[in-house]
């Protein structure tokens, strides 16, 4: 289920599309783990600030840790102040990040991440900052780490997507039908075996969740009985149907492949008028009738 996405910890891979956004999903989540009592830090790289605070109240908005790669990516405005080192060390500033309690990271995206950072660099940064590399045992339940990572799947080829689909121990898939959003959950669990699930949902102005059922397949037209139908094949060279005279010849066909009662009485047991067939054969002088050596004559 939505809701359960950040019940335990790693990385939340957000796939989403042109059709379908995922932007609205991202920040839905945010929300939720404010309103459970998160720290909750943001790496804005696609939209500006203000676009990703609109629509949350002041009291998440002045909670919300937010680290700003969109107004000055490489730090060039302010060398060696806001970010030095550009993306990279954006991400290893998030893994050195103080305070105790359950943290949530929403990377806004990893598509953006994608184009400045090289793949198995990103996913050594992301494997670190999701605390896979510690053991299970490391981290308590009250110190768990969401990370959630926002990728736009039309962008990439099928090397950088395979990749972070292993690294991720939930993936959510957005799409949907007829105007009603939904999300295929693939949940990964060390030692169990990978479930799936569909939930369909719906995104309120708030960025509050309200999950839905699923819709019913809308029914097939009508057809209108004053529309006259038209017969596919009239204007053939050939004819599909056959009379009911052609029907009972059909029917009373034998086939020359059917063995039939009356053949086999006809062949076992011949009528007193019926002619029998002999073979009269006479040796030759040049036959060999010699049993002990029937090849005597090939001359070898």
């Amino acid at each position: 289920m939505l809701e359960s996405l950040l019940a335990l910890g790693g990385l939340v891979l957000l796939r989403d599309s042109m059709e379908w956004e995922g932007c609205s999903l991202l920040k839905a989540l945010v929300k939720k783990s404010e309103l459970c009592g998160e720290q909750v830090h943001v790496l804005g790289c696609e939209v500006s600030e203000e676009e990703f605070r609109e629509g949350f109240d002041s009291s998440i908005n002045s909670r919300l840790v937010y680290h700003d790669l969109f107004r000055d990516p490489l730090s060039w405005s302010k060398p060696g102040k806001v970010l030095p080192g550009g993306p990279l060390e954006a991400l290893k500033v998030l893994d050195k990040r103080t305070g105790s309690g359950p943290v949530t990271i929403a990377l806004d995206s990893l598509s953006w991440l994608l184009h400045h950072l090289p793949c198995p660099t990103l996913c050594r940064t992301l494997h670190a900052l999701s605390r896979q590399d510690s053991c299970p045992g490391d981290n308590p339940p009250g110190e768990q780490v969401h990370v959630l990572g926002l990728l736009h799947e039309e962008l990439h080829g099928l090397g950088p997507l395979g990749t972070l689909s292993s690294l991720a121990q939930t993936e959510v898939t957005l799409s949907g039908t007829m105007g009603q959003a939904s999300a295929h959950i693939l949940y990964r669990r060390p030692r169990q075996r990978p479930t799936h699930q569909t939930q369909w949902f719906a995104i309120l102005p708030d960025f509050s969740l309200k999950l839905q059922a699923e819709p019913l397949l809308e029914s097939q037209p009508h057809s209108d009985p004053h529309t006259p139908s038209v017969d596919p094949t009239t204007h053939l060279t050939f004819n599909l149907h056959l009379s009911k005279k052609e029907r009972e010849a059909k029917d009373n066909l034998t086939l020359p492949f059917q063995f039939s009662l009356e053949k086999q009485q006809a062949l076992l047991c011949p009528g007193l008028g019926q002619a029998t067939s002999h073979i009269f054969y006479e040796p030759d002088a040049y036959d060999d009738l010699d049993q002990e050596d029937p090849d005597d004559d090939l001359d070898v």
